[in-house]
């Protein structure tokens, strides 16, 4: 192997020293040019790496290359910064507990718009891009949509030239790697920064130090004034990392902000003195956990004061950076906040931060209360991502006092105030003030989250048209007929240039070479496929790109679990987080159904169809960890008799994340998006398969009821109860039971479960699941099983017509614009955040 390296200015040498050839006046640092890469790269091998031309792998030319890469970005990213400040641009500031990011390298490269250089510059190297790109780990930031979203739209906030920082916790491990054990979901450590992250820059010099416990005093201040002091009981020292964003086709650079906990006082010498060795590092080593693990499991008690403590160890740190920001800004001061700032709260996670900021404007920085609350519900902006009660936070009121004695009173004057008002617009109705208040009563007193979040922010928003509305009508009901101007909508988006251009390169080049490249950052240019729907040789080379795509799918599920697919079958795939409302359970049964029709007909002749999930179940999940199991045993079933695997097959791919989602929304013809009407959001996943080409089978829940819109009605397969449909059923006193005995095709899968056919003979296994259907089936997967059944029946038939199914999924794609995160957040900059564009041009 050669090991390129540069020697003397002016030259580019191999490893005999000999000159290989001329440099370009591109500099390294900053050239996009295959040579200036080339030389980039040749740097980072020997200075940054540090590895003789003998000992380098693939995975030093991916960091090598990842380094160089990062400097593109980073000089970006200073100018960016320059500009926005120097005009005095109002910046987003969007804080989440998640950010699942993805692999970098590829995205960074496409941003930059030059995938062609890197493939040139390695191969002049020795090296092949795909088989460098393989090398980058996962980052352990995140676990599903929520995470998803906001990485999503950093990319879009680029692109778009919005300033913006994003502000998150750097987990040392991601939530778990996910191996599969005789079916059983295994959890192992995620431990992503093993071999460290080549895209962050540690920042050691920004850092802040955030208290936890302890309790309140009074004091006289030197005004005479009355005010209170926190008295912390530990403090954690925060530190940054920063992970530069780079936008589409643009010189805008933006920056992901996450935070590491770090002892103060690492070492005590004293005690390391004395021999009390474990007490020398004590510090360092309680301190440092905050930020260990992503959600970590808060079933124990110990579970929910570390979740707590790290969604306020990164709310304060992040909110002590905005103000320290503010202090440096010559011009401004701390009134002028909401000028400045545009604050997200992306979910509850990060609502304490409606309190810590008032801590610091009304203790540290002795502003009048009223004063600091106008800046407060001026300043944040809180999006809701869930309608199931177990998820809107609440914290027990003893913890939470115990953690934060200072924010808990903080709370009941913000409490005390809002509830005044309640009274005020209401007056006599007790029961409204009851509901509303911050202080949940019933069931012990918790600190309700999500009602913080909507007091102290002047925008609070759902994140799909029915979720919206049902927000409206139930979950916030009371707030929404308080404060009608602060409610909207922003339907989420997904970004085209991930999940199509990245990881959907055939399709691609198909589009580019149809209708031109500019739909990439304007996704309802895509309408122009629509003409070509029912042109033949579109409609060839259509199925050719998802032909290709579904066998890089089969050969990934052959090696990652040992079950071949056919490319010729519809791929029918379901992969999310596994929970009982999102219902994997109801495609189990549907499953099973076929495979008992064949057993009991050997002559039937079905389309063939192969059937994919993949996701996590919470490690503390009883039941979703047996739905895990029962599709694996149902597979190894099926998988395994010849009778039936002839036109059926089944395959859960372990560890789903960014990475194999590259393989798998490319490759899928239907797309299953089943949950139980009104309880999902929005959903993105479902985005994200219509954007390559597949057709949903779903309810109307989330933002299924506008991907139907604007697929066409005849271009979705729906089934099931509505959402008012289903709280009808729920006030009539649902009974699955009656839906079980009234369909005997249901009676015989729930009774094959049950008899161990499915589990060597083990009738004990799934007898937690087929009792919970049959006695409580919390999401009504009894009720909308046979309107599923007839629904999956269309689909067959609808497959068996080649040229009917292309022209499907071509107007899926098509009509797929309106989905872009690049809408979603220009909606947000325009109509929330008022953050304008700020194009940097050098």
């Amino acid at each position: 192997m050669t090991d390129v390296v540069n020697n003397v200015p002016g030259e580019v040498v191999d490893q005999g020293g000999v000159q290989a050839a001329p440099r370009q006046h591109e500099h390294s640092r900053t050239g996009l040019s295959a040579d200036a890469l080339q030389r980039a790269i040749s740097d980072h091998l020997r200075y940054s790496v540090g590895r003789p031309a003998a000992a380098l792998r693939p995975e030093h030319y991916y960091r090598a290359l990842a380094l160089a890469v990062r400097d593109r970005m980073q000089d970006n990213r200073v100018a960016s910064t320059q500009v926005s400040l120097d005009l005095d641009k109002k910046v987003t500031c969007y804080l989440s507990a998640e950010f699942l990011m993805g692999p970098q390298l590829g995205n960074n490269l496409l941003n930059l718009e030059i995938e062609a250089a890197a493939r040139t510059a390695l191969a002049a190297l020795g090296q092949d891009l795909d088989e460098v790109l393989a090398c980058e780990p996962e980052p352990g930031l995140g676990n599903g949509g929520l995470g998803r979203l906001a990485a999503c739209y950093l990319d879009s906030l680029a692109t778009l030239e919005r300033p913006a920082i994003g502000y998150g916790i750097r987990y040392e491990f991601g939530i778990f790697k996910q191996e599969f054990a005789d079916g059983w979901q295994i959890e192992h450590t995620d431990n992503w920064l093993a071999n460290g992250n080549p895209w962050e820059i540690a920042k050691p010099d920004v850092n802040y130090l955030v208290n936890w416990g302890g309790h309140t005093e009074h004091y006289i201040d030197d005004a005479g004034h009355s005010r209170i002091r926190w008295v912390p009981k530990q403090v954690i020292k925060g530190v940054a990392y920063d992970t530069p964003i780079q936008g589409y086709g643009v010189k805008t650079c933006n920056v992901l902000t996450l935070w590491s906990a770090r002892a103060v006082e690492s070492f005590a010498l004293d005690a390391f003195n004395t021999g009390d060795y474990y007490k020398a590092v004590e510090e360092e080593v309680t301190s440092e956990t905050v930020t260990k693990v992503l959600y970590p499991n808060d079933e124990p008690e110990a579970g929910k004061r570390l979740r707590l403590l790290q969604q306020y160890f990164f709310v304060s740190c992040s909110l002590q950076h905005i103000v320290h920001i503010m202090d440096d800004l010559a011009d401004a001061s701390l009134h002028e906040l909401p000028e400045r700032f545009a604050i997200q709260l992306n979910d509850t996670h990060p609502s304490i931060g409606v309190a810590e900021l008032m801590r610091i404007l009304v203790d540290e920085r002795r502003m009048d209360w009223d004063e600091a609350w106008a800046i407060t519900v001026q300043t944040f902006g809180y999006t809701n991502h869930t309608l199931l009660p177990e998820a809107l936070e609440k914290w027990p009121l003893g913890l939470f006092g115990e953690s934060l004695p200072r924010h808990l009173e903080i709370i009941y004057e913000i409490n005390s105030r809002f509830l005044d008002e309640v009274r005020a617009h209401f007056p006599g109705d007790v029961d409204r003030v009851r509901r509303m208040s911050i202080i949940g009563e019933g069931g012990g007193q918790t600190v309700r989250m999500a009602h913080l979040a909507t007091v102290g922010s002047h925008a609070i928003n759902g994140v799909a048209a029915l979720h919206s509305d049902l927000l409206k009508a139930s979950v916030l009901k009371d707030f929404y007929e308080l404060w009608p101007e602060r409610f909207s909508n922003k339907t989420n988006g997904v970004t085209p240039r991930r999940f199509l251009a990245l990881s959907n390169p055939g399709l691609r080049e198909l589009i580019d070479r149809t209708i031109g490249d500019g739909w990439l950052t304007h996704l309802d240019r895509l309408r122009g496929l629509e003409v070509y729907a029912d042109d033949p040789s579109f409609r060839q080379q259509w199925r050719d790109v998802k032909r290709a795509n579904k066998a890089r799918l089969a050969e990934y599920v052959r090696s990652a679990v040992g079950v071949d697919l056919d490319p010729t079958w519809m791929f029918d795939i379901q992969v999310k987080r596994i929970h009982e409302y999102k219902r994997q359970h109801l495609s189990a049964l549907h499953i099973i159904r076929q495979y008992h029709r064949i057993k009991q007909n050997p002559g039937l002749d079905i389309a063939p169809r192969a059937y994919v999930f993949g996701g996590k179940a919470a490690p503390g999940y009883f039941m979703a960890k047996r739905i895990i199991k029962l599709i694996n045993a149902i597979g190894d079933t099926i998988n395994h008799d010849p009778e039936v695997n002839r036109f059926m097959k089944v395959a859960f791919i372990p560890n789903f994340n960014v990475q194999n989602a590259h393989l798998i929304y490319p490759a899928a013809n239907l797309s299953e998006q089943i949950s139980t009407a009104g309880k999902e959001a929005s959903g993105t996943g479902n985005m994200k398969f219509m954007l390559n080409g597949a057709v949903t089978i779903g309810t109307l829940d989330g933002a299924n009821v506008e991907i139907r819109e604007e697929a066409g009605a005849e271009n979705f397969f729906l089934f099931g109860l509505t959402e008012a449909e289903v709280e009808q059923v729920k006030r009539s006193g649902y009974r699955p039971s009656d839906y079980i005995d009234g369909n005997g095709e249901l009676q015989a899968v729930l009774g094959l479960i049950a008899s161990g056919q499915f589990s060597h003979g083990d009738t004990e296994v799934f007898k937690p699941l087929v009792d919970n259907l049959r006695y409580d089936d919390p999401f009504l997967v009894c009720a909308d099983y046979a309107s599923y059944v007839e629904c999956q029946d269309r689909v067959s038939a609808a497959w068996q017509d080649r040229d009917a199914w292309s022209r499907m999924s071509v107007l899926n794609t098509a009509r797929s614009g309106k989905f872009s995160s690049d809408r979603a957040i220009a909606e947000y900059c325009d109509e929330i955040w008022n953050v304008g564009p700020t194009p940097v041009t050098r």
